[in-house]
């Protein structure tokens, strides 16, 4: 049995959107590594492009979770942005919060600090709206297999936004190098690639499920990403870690390549 759809498949019966969410982004005023590793993507997000303008027309994330934070501050730099998910059911989460419908998770915490850091937390309800008005698309998309009717029907990015998904994705190292050279085919020459890496991580824990990542070092990340046509222009690692009762790992890491402009 091929060995990626298996994971897939174990993914598509066992993770629970919702869990997830509550575990991991249950944002409030208690100190905790989960906080203190938010606040740490959060920073780097409005970084990138608030102070540094890191800017365009259109931004397509890609990723496994139903998650929206790593959108907030990237809504104030993009007149479009795109979101792909590895399942329908994250699909669907991200789309309740989109559409306001009952049960969606309530990200106010979020947005509250990262309207905190952009100068007026007061501006959170504005945020949220800007942000569902800026999200024009929500596609099912396995980065582990190049679709390309799929790729054909979106436009060239400015940016690309990887959170988590290859790591958790992809069975081995072969084929995350062959998903990464896929997606960037989706980059213009020149566009910024940002990623989210969870370092060393042998797996993490939804409710009782334990689900596996491909154990991923730093010298192995920058090699992969050099060699999909990039040049690094940050590479750094949040301070603190997840339990190690949820994330078996050595850290998440935030790393910023830029495509080179004679890249295909």
């Amino acid at each position: 049995m091929d060995q990626s759809r298996t994971k897939k498949e174990a993914f598509e019966t066992c993770f629970d959107p919702k869990d997830y969410l509550k575990t991991y982004y249950s944002f409030d005023s208690t100190s905790s590594e989960k906080n203190d590793i938010l606040m740490f993507l959060l920073r780097n997000f409005f970084k990138t492009f608030i102070l540094d303008g890191v800017k365009g027309n259109t931004l397509i994330r890609i990723g496994n979770a139903p998650t929206i934070f790593e959108l907030l501050s990237a809504c104030e730099s993009f007149k479009e942005i795109i979101v792909t998910n590895y399942m329908d059911r994250n699909c669907q989460e991200l789309q309740k919060w989109l559409k306001k419908e009952p049960g969606e998770f309530d990200w106010t915490p979020v947005v509250k600090y990262v309207c905190e850091l952009e100068g007026d937390r007061k501006k959170w309800a504005e945020k949220e709206e800007k942000l569902r008005r800026t999200v024009k698309q929500v596609l099912e998309c396995d980065v582990t297999k190049f679709n390309s009717v799929t790729f054909a029907s979106l436009p060239p990015a400015d940016c690309l936004l990887l959170c988590y998904c290859l790591g958790t994705n992809c069975k081995d190292l072969s084929t995350y190098r062959a998903a990464l050279k896929n997606i960037s085919s989706l980059l213009k020459p020149g566009g910024h690639l940002l990623m989210v890496t969870t370092m060393k991580c042998s797996h993490f824990v939804v409710g009782q499920h334990k689900f596996p990542c491909l154990f991923l070092e730093k010298e192995v990340l920058e090699e992969a990403v050099k060699e999909a046509g990039y040049d690094i222009l940050k590479f750094e690692m949040s301070p603190t870690c997840y339990p190690a009762s949820l994330v078996e790992h050595e850290g998440i890491s935030y790393l910023v390549p830029k495509a080179s402009r004679e890249a295909e």
